[in-house]
């Protein structure tokens, strides 16, 4: 390549990698594998190393980890937090080992696995533990002390410490805990999560550390970090156990009741440390929780300080990173299941592979555009791997089978037989029916919820039983029970059964923009559902609606309108509403304008309000013939405003906009 074309590649590569950086470390959402990143980044650094002229100090290259998120409150390492340099032949660890001994003799190496999830730095005060945080840019992180503290085999008191001690350790999600949540996600038609470090990482990074808690989280501490002030009666134990040495670091932090890498090993020759490596690799499968690699580290602490590091890097370590492993077998067929929010998801059905230590026969296709892109036909070889060693995917069609046609999804639900159907911009079909047996657990319970009908005491449980006995196959049989038919479940009772059957009955009255939202349209929430009842006015007339009248109200747009005509001219849907009805159902908004006070006005709310929730305050002003919109425009009539009012309050004053306070606002609604 000539000079031009040399950087012209070069800022591609740089931005390709700023990108795929930012939805790996901060947004826990790669697109890519971690081997296409790894492939790009090292073309990156051939090129800047044969080209120094063109290397830049903001290039990725020189990065540690990636600049923190605004989430958190940032925190200052004390020791810098570094990568390790990746090695991906053993021909770069027999260049590694003749760069040490250039500096140092006899070296021992100890070998460990690299566990793959989030680093994170931990500070204990007089044995308490009293900071957390993310590695970020190595220099400084995320303050994660409270979602560390969820998990349970992290110490929080230490017995016999030492006066300040910092740890380095990865956060990771064990492969069962991960398991269980992506079948979950899989069920509901969610996207799943792509691997264990990014479910680690998403799932540590949340505000709410009750989520975090929830998320069954582990660590293993792999590094000394810094240490000062050992008890005097534990010096000599210390000592000796220490030994000035990552081995002796490890065994002291183990003592003191750390979950430190397990089964680390000391080698001093090349050859040990390279087959010890190709057996953590064979024997990854077993492990609980994801690698992507062994660490090589010098084990002495002082040849570690004669080795030294570089900016990026300690010359005294090195990481080995496994291949990802592909294989290929013949695929038998492909089976579509029904997910709990109606997507049809494929999956296609293989003769038996072994991957990561497990015997594998299916993986999921996801969407017809997957299949179509790889032209996956029935017969085709095809070439399987597990993605992050878990999750088996289809990589590519090493065979096709003359004259096979490339798998086409049904166009009906196999479940229930409705026309499935693809919203705009959306690449996963669906079954707008309601009523169809595989998301029947998941409607009965949204259509219980408080938002919705409010039927308390029939959450998710109760919901698998009326549906496992027969009781139960819409939400309209809930109308036709008894409490003697439920009084024999587990732990009801003929008291729980007959209040259960009465805040059935009692939910009959809702009104129209409950049962809408009740009805679990997708992309049609509380508010949208409101919009649609008030529009219309009873159920009646909001079937004989088309999609334009629908999509002419102020705040639904093409997309929502579509979705809501779908779903209403949906034969199953449209008999379930029917049979709603003659049990009872009230199908008329209970939301109608009931004056005229401040018709053709257009109000925007935001901030805390002294006693009126933003609910309760658009609700008023509707009932005056008012409007609501979530945006401030030059259209905007008022600002009704409390406080932390924020950037709306800004943008009203900017366009001229009135600004009422709660007071104001009940003045004018004559309150």
């Amino acid at each position: 390549m000539n000079k031009e074309t040399v950087k012209v590649r070069i800022n591609e590569l740089r931005q390709q990698l700023n990108y795929h950086a930012e939805l790996y470390y901060n947004d826990d959402a790669p697109k890519i594998e971690d081997a296409e990143y790894d492939a790009l980044l090292r073309e990156l650094v051939e090129l800047e190393e044969a080209h120094p002229e063109l290397d830049d100090p903001g290039s990725i290259t020189h990065r540690v980890g990636w600049k923190g998120s605004t989430t958190f409150a940032p925190v200052t390492h004390a020791v810098q937090m570094g990568s390790l340099q990746d090695a991906f032949s053993f021909e770069e660890l027999d260049a590694f080992d003749r760069r040490v001994r250039e500096k140092v003799d006899k070296p021992l190496y100890v070998v460990e696995a690299k566990v793959d999830g989030l680093s994170v730095g931990l500070t204990y005060e007089d044995g308490v533990f009293v900071r957390g945080a993310t590695r970020g840019d190595g220099l400084t992180g995320e303050d994660v002390s409270e979602n560390l503290r969820t998990i349970r085999s992290l110490p929080l008191k230490l017995e016999g410490a030492p006066k300040l001690l910092e740890v380095r350790g990865e956060v990771y999600m064990p492969r069962t805990v991960f398991e269980k949540l992506v079948a979950t996600q899989e069920n509901a038609g969610e996207t799943p999560l792509k691997n264990p470090r990014n479910a680690a990482a998403g799932s540590l990074r949340q505000k709410d550390p009750r989520v975090t808690a929830g998320r069954g989280l582990d660590i293993i501490i792999f590094n000394l970090q810094r240490i000062i002030g050992v008890p005097e009666e534990g010096r000599d134990d210390y000592y000796r156990s220490l030994q000035y040495s990552h081995k002796g670091s490890l065994d002291y932090l183990s003592g003191l009741g750390f979950q430190v890498t397990p089964d680390y090993r000391q080698y001093n020759n090349m050859e040990d440390v390279k087959a010890r490596i190709i057996e953590i690799g064979e024997s990854r499968g077993g492990l609980d929780f994801d690698i992507d690699g062994a660490v090589v580290k010098v084990d002495d602490f002082a040849q570690r300080e004669t080795l030294g590091s570089t900016s990026k890097f300690p010359k005294w370590a090195v990481a080995y990173k496994y291949p990802p492993e592909e294989k290929s077998t013949r695929l038998r067929e492909i089976e579509v299941k029904v997910g709990r929010t109606g997507a049809l998801t494929p999956t296609a059905v293989f003769d038996p592979i072994t991957l990561a230590g497990t015997t594998v026969t299916r993986a999921v296709l996801h969407n017809q555009e997957m299949i179509d892109k790889k032209g996956i036909a029935i017969g085709n070889l095809i070439v399987v791997r597990k993605a992050g060693d878990i999750i088996p995917e289809v990589v590519a069609v090493a065979e096709h089978v003359v004259g096979a046609p490339t798998y086409q999804l049904p166009t009906e639900c196999p479940s229930c037989g409705a026309k499935a159907v693809r919203e705009e911009s959306q690449a996963v079909l669906r079954c707008p029916n309601a009523a169809c047996p595989a998301q029947l657990l998941r409607n009965l319970t949204h259509f219980a919820s408080r938002d919705a009908m409010d039927v308390e005491g029939l959450g998710p449980a109760v919901s698998q039983l009326l549906i496992e006995s027969g009781l139960v196959s819409s939400a309209a049989d809930l109308y036709r029970l008894s409490p003697e038919q439920v009084a024999g479940f587990e732990r009801m009772g003929q008291k729980s059964a007959e209040n259960l059957i009465a805040a059935i009955e009692t939910s009959k009255q809702r009104g129209l923009e409950r049962l809408v939202f009740a009805l679990g349209i997708r992309g049609i929430g509380q508010r949208a559902a409101q919009l649609l009842a008030r529009r219309f006015g009873d159920m009646q007339t909001l079937l004989s609606a088309d999609v334009q009248t629908i999509a002419a109200i102020e705040g639904y747009g093409d997309i929502m309108a579509k979705a809501a005509w779908d779903f209403f001219a949906e034969q199953g849907n449209r008999q379930l509403i029917e049979r709603l009805g003659e049990a009872g159902v009230n199908m008329q908004s209970s939301q109608t304008p009931t004056a005229k006070t401040l018709e053709g006005l257009k109000f925007v709310l935001t901030g805390t309000l002294p006693t009126l929730t933003r609910t309760q305050a658009g609700e008023l002003i509707e009932q005056a013939g008012g409007k609501i919109s979530s945006s401030v425009s030059s259209k905007t009539s008022y600002l009704v405003a409390g406080e932390d009012a924020g950037s709306k309050l800004t943008k009203a004053s900017q366009l001229g906009v009135t600004v009422l306070d709660e007071a104001g606002l009940l003045a004018m609604l004559g309150e």
